[in-house]
């Protein structure tokens, strides 16, 4: 089933991210982790897409592939576009096809100094653009609320978002954040630029500190007060910082819940403790 059509029957959309394991035979090991997300029957889950390299797609489609066979879940396949030209995304679309896997989340991708980028694709949305003429597959995009870290403020984020509607993006994933308020501000200035399709918060439960260093640093998330203090207090207690992380966590998917959102997208991090520990906060509000 297409993600448009999921949004359609449903306010509130659950979702998760996973990641392709790096070694072939892990791929096993994730299926502890799988069983313990589809308890609570999400909607769909996301697969990660790693540059450089057809190892790395033949992966994320053979997870994907592995999502819908076995779970009956719907999944999303990750597509990066900077270091591809148009005959390996041609590749990649048939093969996708040919699978029966209809979702793509398009992606420009990060920049790698260790992997040479092409010329076909500049930006996510001349990869949109590109794969609706491809098959029919039904498009999602990412978005930021605190802005993409290229992007030079507000006003040029909402065009460079409406660039990629217009290329026919139907549903938009929200990189993580920590602060419900810029999301809000956020998706109030989507409705005003005119974007009015589903957006859906993206959340990830950080849970150690250097991780909550290393994705401010990538992504460019602000933390609040509140949650630089929960850190403070207990970056050297490992198991404290653990619990604390997965509270704020919570804490967040209810308030947005309590929003009426579009949905809830869960950055798993592949950690089957992670994901039970969100399932059972959640299991009866959403």
């Amino acid at each position: 089933m297409k993600l448009s059509e999921i949004h359609k029957k449903k306010k509130s959309v659950l979702s998760f991210e996973v990641f392709p394991p790096k070694k072939d035979e892990e791929l096993k090991s994730i299926d502890k982790t799988l069983e313990i997300l589809c308890e609570l029957n999400p909607d769909f889950i996301s697969v990660t897409f790693g540059a450089g390299g057809s190892a790395n797609h033949n992966k994320t489609i053979e997870l994907a592939k592995k999502i819908k066979n076995e779970y009956h879940v719907e999944p999303v396949v990750h597509l990066t576009c900077l270091c591809y030209d148009r005959a390996q995304i041609d590749a990649f679309s048939r093969e996708l096809s040919s699978e029966g896997l209809e979702n793509i989340l398009a992606l420009r991708g990060d920049r790698n100094p260790n992997v040479p980028e092409k010329e076909d694709f500049a930006h996510a949305s001349d990869l949109i653009s590109y794969l609706k003429t491809k098959g029919d597959f039904c498009i999602a995009g990412a978005c930021y609320p605190e802005c993409h870290p290229d992007s030079a403020g507000r006003v040029e984020e909402m065009r460079h978002l409406r660039k990629k509607v217009e290329a026919g993006a139907q549903v938009l994933l929200s990189q993580l954040f920590f602060d419900n308020d810029f999301f809000y501000r956020f998706e109030e200035d989507c409705r005003i630029a005119g974007i009015d399709i589903p957006i859906e918060p993206g959340i990830m439960p950080v849970i150690n500190a250097s991780q909550i260093k290393r994705m401010v640093t990538l992504c460019g998330a602000s933390l609040p007060a509140r949650f630089e203090k929960i850190i403070h207090k207990y970056e050297t207690n490992r198991e404290a910082l653990f619990d604390a992380g997965m509270s704020y966590a919570l804490s967040q998917i209810i308030d947005l819940l309590a929003h009426d959102v579009d949905g809830i997208h869960l950055y798993t991090m592949n950690n089957p403790v992670v994901a039970r520990k969100i399932c059972e906060g959640i299991r009866h509000i959403i």
